[in-house]
């Protein structure tokens, strides 16, 4: 059993901001598998699905830098180890629509993860992060990030994100090890990759209630 974490802020206002990538690859992996209608359970929304076993997908309703306590109900619920819980999110650090899988380390500033480590006691967790770039010059952190995708970004997030969904659903049924190999590499340098199949904006929601 597995559980992948998708990290966002619920509500209309924060839909298709930089943010809220968690939540975007979240409901494509549910989608991707086939996963149950979604529920409400343990402060978040969840679907079940099976990929090569089973397959829990959350977004935390807590908001961003509460994610730990949704993830801590989750996670002491189903009884797994911190190794199979895989956090998605988003990280400044990265050039936008780059992917960086790791198994354990710092939060590195992502208020989201620093959350859920301090909950579950370990860093030790492993996480997925989808690159959203360094805000403009002159731009708060905190509206570049709260901020809606340009219509310039709208491409590269929808290839991004569904290559992030694929990534953590070959880190479930393969490991860490072949999704680090596989989706840790310039994506400029394997453009191929960034072609998935293309997923329906209603199946995209699949985390999200509205």
């Amino acid at each position: 059993m597995k559980l992948i974490v998708g990290l966002g802020n619920p509500g209309r206002k924060y839909e298709q901001t930089r943010h809220n990538v968690g939540f975007m690859v979240a409901g494509k992996v549910a989608s991707l598998i086939g996963a149950s209608p979604s529920k409400i359970r343990f402060e978040g929304e969840f679907a079940e699905g099976n990929s090569g076993g089973k397959l829990i997908v959350l977004c935390p309703h807590t908001y961003m830098n509460a994610s730990g306590k949704s993830v801590r109900k989750a996670f002491d619920f189903y009884k797994i180890s911190p190794e199979d819980v895989l956090v998605i999110c988003d990280d400044l650090n990265l050039a936008a629509g780059r992917l960086r899988i790791r198994r354990s380390g710092s939060a590195g500033g992502q208020k989201g993860l620093v959350d859920i480590i301090r909950h579950l006691g370990t860093d030790e967790i492993p996480r997925l992060r989808v690159g959203i770039g360094r805000p403009p010059v002159g731009w708060e952190t905190s509206d570049y990030v709260l901020g809606k995708f340009t219509k310039a970004e709208h491409e590269l997030f929808e290839m991004s994100t569904t290559s992030a969904a694929k990534a953590a659903i070959d880190w479930a049924t393969e490991g860490i090890g072949v999704a680090m190999n596989r989706y840790n590499a310039d994506p400029s340098s394997k453009p191929k990759q960034l072609k998935p199949k293309k997923v329906q904006p209603k199946q995209a929601k699949a985390c999200l209630l509205y």
